[in-house]
């Protein structure tokens, strides 16, 4: 029998963000439909408040890893924390948000505990006495569904994949994991926290409406000229004006290998590790255009 563990981190308020509380409600779900036992565990440097959000979410164990030491997202306590909260319940399926936090050590999680780890997944389903998992391949232009036989298995679910648990909040009874940071954990230190304005964001995974770039933009123009910086003028104005979220745009940015000129503000989202990440709109509302005059 399979054992589920929903393992998340907390905000600096001791809450949750909602893509663990999307986690939860698929968590829910699967151990429902396996008829297999709920586990939570949660990492941060005050876990009660969180556990509260979830009082009610049938997990049969409540188990947090909290203090100063674990408040700030740093690979060496966080892979720690989440290390010992498995190793207390030994669950077979480990599934968690796919915040940035934790997509930094899952891996090294998986690899301690002997297991196998799969990121930007967008859907589970139990079907035929088998789990599968959904996510997207260049550039989200193919999906696949895989299956493990390995276990335990991590799966890091995309946000913006399921609607956020909206149970009653209660008085939870939580098992604290003892676990004492070491100094050499503690080389790394967060000093402050960096996000460009509300306003100039380009990747908004709650938007309603999802905008898709192509190549034309960075093309000639009947002119025999390339307009990047009136194309980006464009393309930001109306990001702005509609709040619509940019999708990943491979031809935007590799086309640079083939002297192609690139939107300056994509290369950079491409450096920092955004481009990939097309979220996914409960509306379903999309626009593609792709530039040319």
């Amino acid at each position: 029998m399979e054992t589920i563990l929903f393992l998340a981190h907390t905000e600096t308020d001791g809450t949750l963000p909602k893509p663990a509380l999307e986690t939860v409600t698929i968590a829910r779900k699967l151990a429902q439909e396996l008829q297999a036992p709920l586990m939570a565990g949660l990492v941060g440097e005050t876990v009660q408040a969180a556990a509260n959000q979830i009082a009610t979410c049938g997990a049969s164990r409540l188990l947090g890893v909290s203090g100063t030491d674990f408040g700030q997202s740093r690979y060496a306590t966080d892979v720690a924390a989440a290390e010992a909260i498995c190793k207390a319940i030994r669950p077979t399926l480990v599934i968690v948000p796919g915040t940035s936090r934790f997509m930094r050590v899952l891996a090294g999680v998986a690899h301690r505990l002997s297991g196998r780890v799969d990121t930007h997944v967008t859907a589970i389903a139990f079907s035929n006495a088998t789990i599968s998992i959904s996510r997207w391949y260049y550039r989200q232009r193919m999906e696949g569904i895989l299956q493990r036989t390995q276990r335990p298995w991590f799966i890091a679910l995309d946000p913006g994949c399921y609607e956020p648990y909206r149970g009653d909040s209660g008085n939870a009874r939580l098992e604290m994991v003892s676990l004492e940071a070491l100094d050499s954990w503690r080389r790394t230190t967060a000093t402050s926290f960096q996000a460009p304005p509300a306003d100039e964001q380009t990747i908004r995974p709650d938007a309603d409406l999802l905008f898709v770039a192509g190549a034309g933009w960075t093309k000639k123009q009947p002119d025999g000229k390339v307009h990047v910086a009136e194309a980006q003028r464009l393309i930001l104005d109306f990001l702005r004006s509609s709040q619509a979220s940019l999708g990943g745009s491979k031809s935007l940015v590799d086309l640079s290998g083939e002297g192609q000129a690139v939107l300056p503000f994509m290369t950079h989202l491409n450096q920092i590790g955004q481009t990939g990440a097309t979220p996914r709109h409960p509306k379903g509302l999309s626009t593609c255009c792709h530039g040319e005059e």
